[in-house]
């Protein structure tokens, strides 16, 4: 088989111990014109900018983790994937919280370990608690107090459990959030659904070092959906 990015020919079997990436990583100084400015938009934005970052995006040689090396392979796909993800982080009517639990439930649906890694961290400088956070990671529903995280979780799980909204949850989420942050919800449970398609397809894991999430038995999970 022949290695579409390299155009050597390649190994077709699956490596033996811890998966490795599909995607080797990009050296920063590797990178043509158009990566470099997916690059810049990726480490010069808004999830870079302010205090401290929850979470590194990079290694020590600058090379990207997570979803992100994956973006500098098409640009011209990966610069406006970016922006509607700076859009979904920044810039809609959600609170930092409501935005999390979303993401966060997306995440423990579809068992990314990459996105639960940085989402929790995300979460947890938002305000999210152990008993909360222990909770969405297992698909249990948080104790919730405000009406309207309430209303985004359970927006959420439906999303991720039947990829549609039966009328009463619309019509909830509709009088509570408002149709603009409906809109922007479905779209936000969208675009980490493929990013975590992607992070499957590529074999990307948490960064060296980093302890992936425990997720639940499954027999534990199907356990929970039969209870709900």
């Amino acid at each position: 088989m022949i290695d579409p990015v390299s155009g050597e020919p390649a190994d077709d079997r699956p490596p033996r111990g811890p998966s490795t990436t599909r995607l080797p990583l990009l050296l920063p100084g590797s990178l043509s014109d158009e990566q470099r400015t997916v690059y810049e938009a990726l480490t010069g934005g808004p999830r870079a900018t302010g205090r401290t970052p929850p979470f590194g995006m990079a290694d020590d040689s600058g090379r990207l983790h997570g979803p992100f090396n994956a973006m500098l392979y098409s640009p011209s796909v990966g610069l406006p994937l970016q922006d509607l993800g700076v859009a979904l982080r920044f810039r809609t009517a959600f609170t930092k919280r409501e935005r999390e639990i979303a993401t966060l439930v997306v995440a423990a649906h579809v068992r990314s370990d990459y996105e639960w890694y940085a989402h929790e961290r995300i979460g947890r400088r938002a305000g999210l608690g152990d008993d909360e956070m222990d909770a969405l990671r297992e698909g249990r529903a948080p104790m919730l107090a405000d009406v309207r995280e309430r209303v985004v979780y359970e927006a959420t799980r439906q999303l991720v459990a039947e990829n549609d909204l039966g009328d009463a949850v619309f019509t909830e989420a509709a009088a509570t959030l408002g149709r603009t942050a409906v809109v922007e919800l479905v779209t936000l449970v969208g675009y980490y659904k493929a990013l975590a398609l992607q992070l499957r397809v590529f074999r990307v894991g948490v960064p060296d070092g980093e302890t992936p999430p425990g997720w639940p038995a499954a027999e534990d999970a199907a356990a929970e959906d039969g209870d709900e």
